[in-house]
């Protein structure tokens, strides 16, 4: 691994170290915050002992030399434009990624699509034409046909079938024979009149 030291030096102020002393310190604070802090004050070029290795600082503090380097990166690149308390804290998550291109109701007419007859010409529809009827239809204004087919793979339904249901059914003759004879085990012989 290429040294990084001296790439993204670690440079406290007198104020930032007070800083980073005081979260160290606090027991409000959580442990991976404080961790943090703790690289960060490790990593000075000022400390009183001197600046230790990366290595040492991940030994101390158990993390992965990866890890610390990461922290003193960001630290040096966002020290101006978000201070010391935002190096020492997670990164925020990144966006929410893009709601579903199929809802509910857009799932619904893509099954009573597939359950229709396909267009003239073909004699099966593919996962394509599926999607290129949806957009005609204004259903979605685009889908991909990896999405129309996790959508399908959800139903196991079989157009044409004797149960074109969305669950079908598993229950069989033979397990309802055997429910009979369990529930008729007792027998009416056992009874009997004493009297």
């Amino acid at each position: 691994m290429p040294d990084t030291s001296r790439k993204y030096c670690v440079e406290l102020s007198v104020a930032e170290r007070k800083e980073l002393q005081a979260i160290v310190r606090l027991q409000s604070v959580g442990v991976s915050k404080q961790r943090r802090a703790r690289i960060l004050l490790l990593s000075d070029v000022n400390h009183p002992d001197g600046r230790r290795t990366d290595a040492n600082i991940a030994e101390l503090v158990g993390l992965s030399v990866r890890q610390v380097v990461r922290i003193r990166q960001r630290f040096v690149c966002e020290r101006d434009s978000q201070g010391v308390e935002a190096a020492c804290e997670r990164k925020p998550r990144p966006a929410a990624p893009e709601r579903r291109k199929l809802d509910g109701k857009a799932e619904a007419q893509l099954i009573v699509l597939a359950c229709a007859e396909p267009p003239d010409g073909r004699d099966h529809w593919t996962l394509q034409l599926l999607c290129d009827e949806l957009a005609r239809l204004k259903v979605v204004e685009s889908v991909c046909p990896e999405t129309v087919r996790q959508c399908l793979k959800k139903t196991s339904c079989s157009p044409g079938g004797l149960n074109a249901t969305a669950s079908p059914s598993r229950i069989g003759r033979d397990s309802s024979l055997k429910w009979k004879q369990s529930s008729t085990s007792i027998s009416s012989n056992t009874m009997t009149n004493t009297s």
